[in-house]
């Protein structure tokens, strides 16, 4: 059997032993610690003591402007143990004796005792020089003593000695007294159970138990009972072993007899085969007339398939006709509406201007009346004035037409320019709402419907403003054709309000509205209720793709039959 190369016992004893290692060496260090800071302690608690004993002495030398009495007593403070250096400041902040090992001064004056830390295992005491004088305090300076790491190590330093030292001798004796017990107790029972269980005769099972000499009960003693108790096991398997080989011999005559009348059996078995295998040669013979009519079947199949995707091919040229007319009906619908704007504005126009010619015209005619009663000499003051007061008033006319025609234009102009452009800027949507419903005047004014806005004046949008005002035309000309076809006063209702980054621009007039079928529809691509008299049915498809494709936003529509027509859109302030 070969040896073991780390016994048990030793893996045992080394993981005890480094457990104990480690918690002595940490135990150790925790007490030089405590060591330390109880040393250092005590040395601060001697540097504030000094300060009761040299104080009084160093601020009358500072009082006095003594500086050579100041260094005198520096000197005589760095000859004790526990002080390192000192640094000695008038009220100004300039050293006055600056003895031993110290630090450079920050310069800001010290008013109460402070205990530093610096680097370097150097640690300060800094306390101020107070001088009383009739009843009064006065600051002269401040003293900083010096102490290190080396001072404190020198007191505790047999101390450490003596920790370290009961440490080792402690792990010393812990160690023996580990190792005697393992041998006794572990090692020396194990080798001798593994030293019984190699010499097992596999042939005289009962000789073969084992016998430790442990007197203890213990789990070496149960683990001889266990195996004594297998060997018992074994021999009576063995005898069991045996029986069961004499039956299976009793058992393998059986199996010949019964072999010799299977063989019979399968002889009976093989003709009978034989004729199964004949209906089965019929059979396949079937098979194979069935597979050419499904061969042919398949190929009419494919026939059909390769039609069909001739016409799928065709139906999606189709298709894209159908798109691109579509697209061509969605432009002509915007010129249709920007067509009505032009008629509108052009009649409207036209009369502001036909009053501003109507004037100059007038006023031409005065003027030429007056030039002539200049050259005759005959004109009078009462002549002059009446010219005056005539072309003062032919002049406010005059301007009030030709301003009035200029908005007009303005406004169709930058309403127009919009709708022809999807240019993306940020303009004042309040203002840019007023021109829309401007530049749809004179379509209004002929009607006795009624528009009203609310919207926020400081409300500012970056988007295209052309989409704006394609959305609101449509909708105004929707509920002029489809909402008041049947009535001649209405109301249009438009609210515009912020919702954090977000703008919610509601719509809704009192027309007669629609029912439920319709409502489902009304998005629809040429859906209308009035095809018969021209309409395209692309008024609302425009308005809901310019919402949730141009404008990134929402539109939902509310309605009921005789209650009017409700749009809310939501979409970003921010395009």
């Amino acid at each position: 059997m070969a040896s073991v190369k780390t016994g048990l016992s030793r893996k045992l004893l080394t993981r005890v032993l480094s457990v104990y290692f480690i918690l002595t060496l940490i135990v150790t260090v925790g007490q030089i610690f405590t060591e330390y800071l109880s040393t250092k302690n005590h040395i601060e608690s001697e540097l504030r003591t000094l300060k009761n004993t040299f104080a009084e002495s160093l601020t009358r030398a500072n009082w006095e402007l003594n500086k050579v009495q100041a260094r005198i007593i520096s000197e005589g403070l760095t000859k004790l143990p526990i002080v390192e250096g000192v640094q000695v400041r008038d009220e100004n902040g300039d050293i006055i004796a600056d003895e031993g090992q110290t630090i450079p001064s920050s310069g800001a004056p010290v008013h109460a005792g402070i205990m530093q830390d610096h680097t370097g295992g150097i640690f300060s005491y800094s306390f101020p020089l107070i001088f009383e004088f009739s009843g009064r305090q006065s600051y002269v300076g401040d003293v900083t003593l010096y102490s290190s790491f080396d001072i404190i190590l020198s007191r505790i330093e047999v101390g450490i000695f003596f920790l370290i030292g009961n440490a080792i001798v402690k792990t010393t004796f812990l160690v023996f007294l580990f190792m005697t017990a393992f041998k006794h107790m572990l090692s020396e029972p194990l080798s001798e159970l593994t030293q019984q269980m190699t010499s097992f005769d596999p042939n005289h099972p009962s000789e073969s138990k084992v016998k430790i000499t442990a007197n203890d009960d213990n789990e070496l003693r149960l683990l001889q009972e266990s195996y004594n108790q297998v060997i018992d096991d074994l021999i009576a398997s063995q005898s069991s072993l045996k029986g069961a080989q004499n039956a299976l011999t009793h058992a393998n005559k059986k199996l010949d007899d019964q072999n010799l009348i299977l063989e019979q059996e399968v002889a009976k078995k093989t003709a009978s085969l034989s004729q199964i295998m004949l209906d089965l040669e019929l059979q396949k013979d079937e098979l194979i007339a069935n597979q050419r009519e499904l061969r042919q079947e398949n190929e009419n199949r494919q026939f059909i398939e390769d039609e069909l995707r001739k016409r799928n091919s065709e139906l999606a040229k189709n298709m894209e006709v159908m798109e691109l007319m579509k697209d061509q009906l969605v432009e002509s619908e915007r010129m249709a509406s920007l067509g009505g704007l032009v008629a509108g504005i052009t009649h409207d126009v036209n009369t502001p201007l036909g009053v501003s010619v109507t004037a100059a015209s007038f006023l031409l005619e005065r003027l030429n009346n007056l030039r002539t009663n200049f050259n005759d000499k005959t004109l009078s003051t009462k002549s002059m004035n009446e010219y005056v007061d005539e072309s003062e008033q032919t002049l406010t006319l005059l301007l009030t037409n030709l301003n009035r025609a200029s908005d007009l234009i303005a406004s169709f102009k930058r309403v127009a320019v919009d709708q022809t452009s999807e240019a993306i800027r940020l303009f004042n949507l309040n203002n840019y709402l007023h021109e829309i419903l401007q530049s749809l005047h004179p379509t209004l004014k002929k009607t006795q419907h009624t528009v009203t806005l609310n919207c926020p004046a400081d409300l500012e949008i970056n988007c295209a403003p052309g989409v704006i005002a394609q959305i609101t035309t449509n909708m105004i000309i929707n509920s002029l054709t489809h909402g008041f076809n049947d009535r001649n006063k209405g109301r249009i209702q438009i609210d515009v309000k912020r919702d954090q980054d977000m703008v919610v621009f509601e719509y809704s007039d009192d027309g007669k509205g629609l029912d439920a079928q319709a409502l489902t529809q009304l998005f629809d691509a040429f859906y209308t209720t009035r095809r018969e008299e021209g309409g395209s049915g692309l008024g609302t498809h425009i308005i809901y793709n310019l919402v949730t494709q141009t404008l990134n936003g929402t539109i939902r529509a509310f309605s009921e039959p005789g209650e009017g027509l409700r749009y809310v859109i939501t979409f970003p302030r921010s395009r």
